[in-house]
């Protein structure tokens, strides 16, 4: 069967496909796994026991690594995790030992707009139904583990309200006199649920729990899911469990996971989940696949454990960074980096001309609604002045001293003449350009892009962070912000300010990386703004402190951990073929 992208679906096509991927029998086979280091989870899924391939693999010198990022992208998203399996494709094409280490995708927008992100056209991964709904349960662990952890402060607060300090301790409790305008932790649930920002639990009698304001934010948001992508092993997963803070006391003691006694049980949720999840493209690549996104709102990196992984297994993986470098980039270079003492060989910029037309001056895409007729008609002009946008990224990344690559992701509506004015515009930065066509044509599509990555891994390069630890927050944020979004610096509201100065005196939190939330939307704070605004100032309305993960988290603009889902949901279109049990309408 003739695989047509433009005739068919996504989930036509991973459909197709999945009547001839490789059992992860074969798969093993082929990338050198011992047996018993394959953990299969049926015939297409497997977990790999990291422990045993890294202790066997200890003395293998690493492949080249290949960092995935993009430009600032329309509301629906710019194609890196396309561009990163069509690179594994065309390196494939190439006949190099190629792995992928991708996030999983949360159930928040594979049911809302934006949809999963396998992929798309000849360039996904798959089984797209299993990719996209749950995979092996990692997400669904972090939600147990987290939760558990709300439960263990709630119902503590509601014994300490309702019990004298002797009656707690014939309980074996101690009393933590937790301030209740003070708990930092939150529940969570892997959708968009704008309904559950902001709700009041505990109503009713004093057996229904201590009555407090709380709400939810979108699982892969939580402190275990970018502990889970930092953890070296489980005995690092543990330790840091152990650390997270989820309320102050009345003193303005943090209160722990460990204070609650349940540190341990979260972690017992954590134990299968910590092993990365071993997929394929479509023409066949094994795809690692571990840790999630949203690179707005959290960490938004694959594993370092799944890097590692494929690092001793391939002379090549590619990995990605959620959204454009401002963010995703940014958090790789300076804490990913950071926690795993890996250093990239090459960064990839994506960049596709409808999203140059939007930074340009185009009608700015509606997500629930068709791109404006604008996007289909040739407008040199437009792209040259949205290349502005791509300049600034490219910047971004020259900043850490990797030269970068970037990737025209073309469209079959894209011009020759348009394609022509970005690749001059890249060269004359000082930045190789390829156009890659992996959508349409899959691997055959991606050999010019494949090829400028190899040239580029062939290169030194003179990687560095653009902070010290020893810098205090406030500096950093205004560093960031000025040398990585081109702000002007930044403010704090009085919350953030006393925060930031806690922070600062602390000789454990002052050494804490920094993990910046902010709009992905845009180079600033305001989503709407494109292109590379000037003269204006970041403003920080909130400081978390992730001591488990090891940093903390400076929130700006109007940014919440919890999306909404918007009018016209992905879920409407998704349904079930009774007769085979086969997904129909996933993207």
């Amino acid at each position: 069967m003739k695989l047509d992208p433009i005739q068919m679906k996504d989930w036509q096509i991973a459909e197709a496909a999945e009547a001839n991927m490789k059992t992860v029998y074969q798969m093993a086979e082929e990338m050198g796994l011992d047996k018993e280091e394959l953990l299969p989870y049926g015939h297409h899924v497997a977990k790999i026991d990291y422990a045993k391939v890294l202790e066997r693999l200890k003395d293998r010198p690493d492949g080249k690594y290949v960092d995935v990022t993009a430009i600032t992208p329309t509301p629906l998203g710019e194609g890196k995790s396309t561009c990163s399996v069509g690179l594994m494709e065309g390196l494939g094409k190439r006949g190099k030992n190629v792995i992928g280490a991708l996030r999983q995708p949360s159930g928040g927008p594979t049911f809302n707009i934006k949809g999963s992100a396998a992929g798309g056209g000849l360039a996904q991964v798959i089984p797209l139904s299993k990719f996209s709904l749950g995979l092996t349960g990692d997400i669904n662990a972090i939600m147990n583990a987290h939760n558990l952890g709300m439960v263990a402060l709630t119902s503590r607060m509601q014994h300490e309200a309702n019990y004298t300090d002797e009656e707690l301790a014939k309980r074996g409790l101690k009393r933590l006199n937790i301030h209740p305008k003070k708990v930092e932790f939150r529940w969570i649930i892997d959708f968009c649920a704008q309904a559950l920002r902001n709700i009041t639990i505990g109503i009713g009698g004093h057996m229904d729990g201590f009555t407090m304001q709380s709400g939810f934010n979108i699982a892969v948001s939580s402190e275990i899911m970018a502990i889970l992508a930092i953890a070296n092993d489980l005995k690092d997963l543990r330790e840091r469990i152990g650390k997270i803070v989820v309320a102050y006391d009345r003193s303005g003691n943090p209160i722990t996971t460990e204070d609650l006694d349940v540190a341990g049980a979260m972690t017992a949720w954590m134990v299968e989940a910590i092993n990365p999840n071993l997929m394929q493209t479509v023409e066949g690549q094994p795809c690692l696949v571990h840790a999630g996104p949203f690179a707005n709102i959290a960490i938004g990196q694959s594993s370092v454990i799944a890097d590692r992984v494929g690092l001793k297994l391939g002379d090549y993986v590619v990995t990605e960074s959620g959204f454009a470098a401002d963010i995703g980039f940014e958090k790789f270079w300076n804490l990913k980096c950071r926690f795993s003492n890996l250093k990239p060989n090459c960064a990839v910029v994506v960049a596709t001309i409808r999203a140059l037309k939007c930074h340009g001056g185009a009608p700015i895409p509606v997500p629930g609604k068709p791109m404006p007729e604008e996007y289909n008609k040739e407008n040199v002009g437009w792209v040259e002045a949205g290349c502005s946008n791509l300049l600034k990224h490219i910047a971004t990344v020259k900043k850490a001293g990797i030269k970068p690559v970037v990737c025209i992701n073309a469209f079959y509506t894209d011009t020759k003449d348009e394609i022509a004015a970005v690749r001059r515009i890249c060269e004359q930065a000082g930045a190789r350009a390829a156009v890659s066509e992996h959508w349409l044509k899959g691997g055959d599509g991606a050999l010019e892009f494949a090829d400028a990555v190899v040239d580029a891994c062939n290169e030194k390069n003179d990687f560095r962070f653009l902070y010290d630890l020893d810098m205090p927050l406030r500096q950093r944020i205004e560093l960031i912000t000025k040398e990585v979004y081109g702000g002007d610096g930044a403010t704090f509201s009085p919350e953030a300010t006393a925060k930031a100065q806690a922070i600062e005196k602390d000789p454990e939190l002052s050494k804490l990386g920094t993990c910046m939330v902010k709009t992905h939307l845009s180079l600033s704070d305001n989503p709407n703004i494109k292109g590379v605004p000037t003269g204006w100032k970041l403003h920080v309305r909130d400081i978390l402190t992730y001591k488990g993960a090891g940093f903390v988290v400076p929130v700006a603009g109007a940014i919440t951990l919890m999306p909404g889902t918007g009018s016209d949901p992905a879920y409407r279109r998704v349904d079930v073929d009774t007769e085979t049990g086969q997904v129909k309408g996933l993207f």
